[in-house]
């Protein structure tokens, strides 16, 4: 029978759409966005610049392949900058990899909490993604090796993790890698990387650098407060980079974001500035927000996942709704199997310490 209309490939309809976290307050004069992890210092000063140097020359196609940003990036972490992929943020590199390596019918798997765009990309693909259950919101190595089959192709897995900021050791990382087959590939998510001030913690380079199927994946949105101009990089062994390449669209990273990356790998002095007030307010936020009897899961990036009691008049939902009526826009987990938590990304000194007296008024009001 002839479909009356077109009808897109298998899985596509079965994606539950992504949801970006809200932004605005109806009727609220100040707005505290803590709903979209972006960093509170915003872009390097010399980054921002760039970007508007960059617009005295729109008219040009950008280099195709992104020559000195790559080779910018190599310097930076030594690393050979033919095995750097660039793309427009880290997601979609992710994309691309599934594009490339994930056919009708394949597997990927992540684990429970993890990042929503991975089982999206893989319906979009015709593949089949694998949830795999946490412990204690901490990705679970030995469940994740279980769920491999032979029709796996991709193992997805953030580290550390969003929502969740949890994160687990490289020895760990290493385990999981071992136990896979030589055609699997190992994808680490590293978009938070560059907050976690843990000695058994690697983002991954070492063993990308060792590998024939490891591929590491950094962003420009966090650390670097560039989310806007959406800026990524992978890095990878030869073969998977070549096939990248192939597939990737031709002119993928634009010429402003490309001198604003430039520009903001090479201030270390604001990497640095951003890293020590995360340093400063995570701890104080994990703290503050534990004294209200609230549930605080460990964080080692730039936000905290915080839980709510199933009580009528104080469950997250409840939470979410007496603070942006203040102007404060907090992230709702929901669609990530987590109704009764909030995702707080740490923000000013200002919007932490307000955060923490709402909800101490929130929690202490009556239902």
């Amino acid at each position: 029978m002839t479909a009356n209309r077109p009808t897109p490939r298998p899985g596509v309809l079965d994606i539950a759409p992504y949801v970006p976290g809200k932004s605005t307050a109806p009727g609220v004069d100040k707005i505290y966005k803590l709903s979209s992890n972006e960093s509170p210092l915003g872009p390097s000063p010399k980054a921002a610049a760039a970007y508007q140097a960059a617009a005295g020359k729109l008219e040009d196609y950008p280099d195709g392949a992104a020559t000195e940003l790559r080779q910018t990036i190599g310097r930076t972490f030594g690393l050979d900058p033919d095995r750097i992929v660039c793309g427009a943020g880290s997601d979609d590199l992710l994309n691309l990899l599934v594009h490339a390596y994930v056919q009708d019918g394949d597997e990927t798997v992540y684990s429970e909490f993890g990042f929503l765009m991975y089982p999206i990309y893989t319906l979009g693909h015709g593949g089949k993604p694998v949830k795999v259950p946490e412990k204690d919101h901490t990705l679970d190595v030995d469940a994740m090796i279980a769920a491999v089959t032979p029709r796996t192709r991709i193992v997805f897995v953030a580290n550390p993790n969003n929502p969740t900021g949890t994160y687990v050791p490289f020895d760990e990382i290493k385990r999981l890698h071992a136990a896979l087959p030589p055609n699997v590939i190992l994808v680490i998510d590293a978009a938070y990387a560059e907050y976690v001030q843990r000695n058994d913690y690697e983002s991954g380079i070492e063993l990308v650098a060792t590998s024939e199927n490891v591929v590491m994946c950094r962003t420009y949105s966090k650390i670097h407060g560039l989310a806007a101009v959406r800026l990524g990089w992978l890095y990878g062994p030869a073969s998977i980079v070549d096939a990248l390449n192939r597939v990737r669209s031709p002119f993928n990273v634009s010429v402003p974001a490309m001198k604003a990356g430039i520009a903001a790998i090479q201030d270390a002095a604001h990497i640095e500035k951003s890293v020590a007030h995360n340093n400063k307010w995570l701890p104080f936020v994990s703290e503050e927000l534990s004294k209200l009897g609230l549930k605080v899961t460990p964080s080692v990036a730039n936000f905290v996942l915080m839980h709510f009691p199933e009580t009528a008049g104080k469950s997250a939902s409840d939470a979410d709704a007496f603070l942006t009526k203040r102007g404060i826009i907090l992230r709702r987990v929901g669609g990530y199997g987590l109704p009764n938590a909030l995702r707080m990304t740490i923000g000013d000194e200002e919007a932490n310490k307000l955060v923490v007296a709402t909800l101490k008024e929130f929690l202490g009001s009556k239902a």
